[in-house]
């Protein structure tokens, strides 16, 4: 079963995914915002598919902007969809599999500056931090029922989509990975084999766990020395002199 507000995307992302995997896909309306209209989907899901197995929780909303220019309404709309979208999801269907003593995997989405914060993001960032701390929160309480809360944190992940649209000449592209040591974006594929292990039974001792996905590219932008990955051989060579020389002085 597939959640979104805009039912054409939603049908047509439904038939993509039937066409390829051969699986039935179920789109159901929902505004994540509105908590009644989440109550009556899961309710609708459960009828049609029983209860769930596995729940990602992807949604996202963001846009650029400095701080100071942001009004209310722009945080309030960014923090609903995604802190108290992912709330109402996770806790009405969490309800029903307690009542049901059902076992599920819950999987959120968020990114590496959900951890480290970041300017011009602000309402994501604070956003997708809540929801690593309710997915954290919850893998302890709700453990005992047999569910686990993960989360990964993506960095840029190449679509073709976004990319065309975005970037159409490369040149983005280029400076995002002069920044990620693995000297590449990651792929959709790659995002789901991840995605599918936390939530089998091969990950059924991985609960509370925040994952990187981003081939190492915030650890880069957080290391202080890191910038000394410019440094050429020649120049080290004559920085270890300068350094011998001033041993014992």
């Amino acid at each position: 079963v597939s959640l979104s507000r805009n039912i054409d995307v939603l049908k047509a992302t439904a038939e993509e995914i039937s066409s390829q995997t051969g699986n039935k896909v179920h789109a159901i309306q929902c505004d994540v915002r509105d908590p009644g209209m989440v109550q009556n989907t899961v309710s609708e899901l459960i009828k049609v598919a029983g209860h769930p197995d596995v729940v990602i929780n992807n949604a996202a909303a963001n846009f650029i902007s400095p701080t100071e220019r942001l009004s209310p309404n722009a945080w309030k709309t960014i923090t609903d969809i995604v802190l108290n979208g992912t709330a109402f999801v996770t806790l009405e269907i969490g309800k029903q599999l307690i009542k049901a003593q059902k076992r599920a995997a819950f999987l959120a989405i968020t990114t590496i500056y959900a951890e480290t914060g970041t300017g011009f993001v602000v309402p994501s960032a604070s956003a997708k931090a809540g929801i690593e701390a309710m997915c954290k929160s919850l893998a302890s309480e709700w453990g005992i029922y047999g569910m686990r809360f993960n989360v990964i944190q993506p960095g840029t992940i190449k679509t073709k989509g976004a990319f065309s649209r975005l970037d159409p000449t490369g040149a983005f592209e280029k400076k995002v990975i002069d920044n990620i040591p693995c000297g590449r974006l990651g792929t959709p594929e790659e995002m789901a084999n991840l995605a599918a292990f936390l939530c089998s039974d091969y990950a059924s001792w991985i609960n509370g766990a925040v994952i990187r996905f981003d081939g190492g590219e915030a650890a880069l932008i957080s290391g202080q020395q890191n910038h000394l990955r410019a440094v050429t051989k020649e120049q080290w060579d004559t920085i270890e002199g300068l350094i011998r020389k001033t041993k014992g002085s």
